[in-house]
């Protein structure tokens, strides 16, 4: 069971988190002022501390900055009632894992808390198996192959490299832009792993123990991108019962990624383009100017360029962020990675749904090598997800994967064919038959092949994008989504 150090000056916040977390596996003990939870934690050893950022006797910054000094490894969680802007940034910069404040919702902290528990041992694993290969050289053994081809492919924060000629020019490319302090424009299709690249050139970066924030423009509606961006002051506008912090001031001194950055709206780019320009910026309400040193990313899977040219996307800004571009492949032009990517995520599986699914069968593995994966790394870990969960025996087979992840290739080969009579009746989602003789299609059973041929021609063609074949089929999502089921697509 992991151990958890609770350090708050309130008896009772104590008690309801020993209670809480112990009712989830947790072992926990508490104390009530910095002193004594610094020997509490000498004492235990802990797999993670939690701590209030004022106490009686010290501030949480003196607590967490004592407990890295002694423990570097150990997942710190500040938990504060004081809505203080700055201690956010400050807590985050002295290495504090997150930032919570009162009042606790149980859910929140039991999921933060695993996470954080998580990713400490997954740093210490990646330490383990470098020390391994570093021994295993240092002594001339020669059982060192497979540690250091797990090290080769994985970087210091979990991205899966990749070994492939594609994989190698893509992340010369990381290491050449990651020193500098460069804008970047990442492109690449949805799924295919653009942030996972922004993190891991801030990782490689100098800012690399500054905060990385990221933040989806396409997630956030037009009212609200200014607020998340820049931060507000309480009372600023109506529901702004709060001082918040925005990305920006948040991501002083790291790097802000900014995902899908052409669904922001032009208001908001020429608010950004100041900020860019000036390195300066005011929350929303405010008037203090704060100086600003932030490395941006951002990403698009469509071209900026384009968008400005279009009108959709201001053209000074563009050439603001286009200082250096990378271009993430795609899956389906990365296949000699795929297996790597396929077995990583199922290491992770196995981990998440307490599992011990060791492989793939060789059918699975030649479906893998046959489909174009329109939904790239998001796709195949999902995939993987939902067939570990299916799966009975020791492999993944076929039956535990999608429908058209097995047929893809007389599914293409279909789309390739001219569609005669003869043809729709060999290949059916939906077979009805007159008079229970399966020799002669009906008339239903023809039209339904080819409004199954039809969906699926336009979902791959715009990447399984819902809203685009909706539009381009000329009905509404909600009927899109019947047919989809109607089809099991």
């Amino acid at each position: 069971m992991k151990k958890i150090v609770v350090v708050d000056d309130e008896a009772d916040i104590c008690f309801l988190l020993k209670r809480f977390l112990s009712k989830n596996d947790f072992i926990v003990e508490t104390a009530q002022n910095g002193k004594d939870g610094l020997a509490l934690i000498d004492s235990i050893s802990p797999d993670l501390v939690m701590t209030d950022f004022r106490l009686g006797d010290i501030t949480g910054t003196e607590l967490l900055t004592a407990i890295k000094a002694k423990r570097p490894n150990v997942p710190v969680l500040i938990i504060t009632g004081y809505s203080d802007i700055k201690v956010a940034v400050s807590v985050m910069k002295l290495g504090a894992y997150d930032y919570i404040t009162k009042p606790l919702f149980p859910d929140e902290i039991l999921v933060t808390v695993k996470k954080a528990i998580a990713d400490a041992e997954s740093r210490e694993n990646e330490e383990f198996e470098y020390t391994a290969v570093a021994s295993g050289a240092s002594s001339g053994t020669t059982e060192t192959t497979k540690p250091a081809r797990k090290l080769s492919s994985r970087t210091k924060a979990g991205y899966v490299m990749g070994q492939s000629d594609v994989s190698d020019n893509l992340f010369r490319q990381v290491d050449l832009v990651a020193p500098t302090n460069f804008s970047v424009i990442i492109y690449g299709e949805s799924g295919s792993g653009k942030e996972a690249i922004a993190a891991e050139i801030h990782n490689r970066s100098k800012r690399r123990d500054m905060p990385f924030v990221a933040m989806d423009c396409g997630a956030i509606s037009k009212e609200l991108a200014g607020s998340e961006l820049f931060g507000h002051e309480k009372g600023s506008f109506t529901g702004a019962l709060n001082t918040k912090i925005g990305h920006f001031e948040m991501a002083n001194g790291g790097t802000l990624f900014l995902d899908e950055v052409s669904n922001l709206s032009y208001e908001i780019q020429v608010a950004l383009l100041r900020v860019v320009q000036e390195r300066k910026m005011r929350r929303i309400g405010g008037s203090k100017e704060i100086d600003l040193d932030v490395r941006i990313i951002v990403a698009s899977n469509e071209r900026l360029l384009e968008s400005a040219k279009n009108g959709k996307f201001r053209e000074d800004l563009y050439y603001r962020f286009n200082e250096f571009t990378i271009e993430v492949p795609a899956l389906r032009n990365r296949k000699d990675d795929l297996m790597l990517f396929a077995n990583t995520f199922l290491d992770t599986t196995n981990v998440e749904l307490n599992k011990n699914v060791s492989g793939f069968s060789e059918d699975v593995k030649n479906d893998f090598l046959n489909y174009s994966w329109p939904g790239n790394l998001r796709e195949l870990k999902n995939v993987i997800k939902r067939a570990t969960l299916l799966s009975d025996g020791d492999l993944i087979e076929e039956k535990s994967l999608p429908f058209e992840i097995v047929n893809y290739r007389k599914l293409k080969d279909l789309d390739e064919e001219p569609v005669t009579l003869a043809a729709t009746t060999i290949t059916a989602p939906v077979m009805e038959t007159l008079d229970g003789d399966d020799s002669k299609p009906s008339l239903k059973t023809v039209a339904n092949e080819a409004e199954y041929d039809m969906i699926m021609q336009v979902l791959r063609d715009v990447n399984f994008n819902k809203s685009k074949a909706a539009r381009l089929l000329n009905i509404d999502r909600k009927t899109l989504y019947n047919k989809m089921k109607q089809f099991d697509i």
